[in-house]
């Protein structure tokens, strides 16, 4: 092979080299990028789909369960909603056969759609009426959340018992009513 066809060979070689890493770099990397992105994006979307259809399997038990959170929050009235809970209070008491000490209650606005009530009730008894208190504070169909619990014995036997509880009470407020 003579010297000038080998360089032309040489050179042929060189631009097709070139164009190879250019066609890679300027085509192929970026093409595969793209690809790589739709891929993602389609199973997110794919994902997002099956939450929904999900979502919407569940529709009524949803809906059915927010009607039953709704009629469970206190009225947005400030005084039935504290008469509400002081007549659950009573009616606990009552149940449990504790010695009630003293409630505070006190309001806080915690966002725009809703409120809550919270109140400090302070008690004495036995174990068994003081647990009998906190079952029913417990299972009251009211929208109300136990946050804090204190209880101390009174005795060096520990038959007299002291009971502290913080719950919170929920009013909505932002037109879910």
């Amino acid at each position: 092979m003579r010297i000038e066809d080998r360089q032309k060979l040489l050179v042929i070689l060189a631009i097709a080299g070139v164009a190879l890493l250019a066609g890679d770099k300027l085509l192929i990397t970026p093409l595969t990028g793209l690809w790589k992105e739709h891929a993602r994006r389609i199973s997110e979307l794919r994902d997002n789909l099956d939450k929904g259809t999900a979502l919407l399997a569940r529709e009524q038990a949803i809906e059915d369960r927010w009607t039953s959170m709704q009629k469970s929050a206190l009225p947005t009235d400030v005084s039935a909603a504290e008469s509400k809970v002081l007549t659950a209070v009573e009616r606990w008491t009552r149940a449990s056969g504790i010695t009630f000490t003293s409630i505070k209650p006190q309001w806080k606005q915690n966002g725009d759609d809703y409120k809550t009530l919270e109140c400090r009730v302070d008690a004495t008894g036995d174990m068994e009426s003081l647990a009998r208190f906190v079952y029913e504070l417990e299972r009251d169909p009211l929208a109300l959340r136990v946050e804090d619990l204190e209880l101390s014995a009174r005795d060096d036997g520990g038959q007299k018992l002291s009971l502290g509880v913080r719950f919170t009470g929920l009013v909505l407020t932002g037109g879910q009513r």
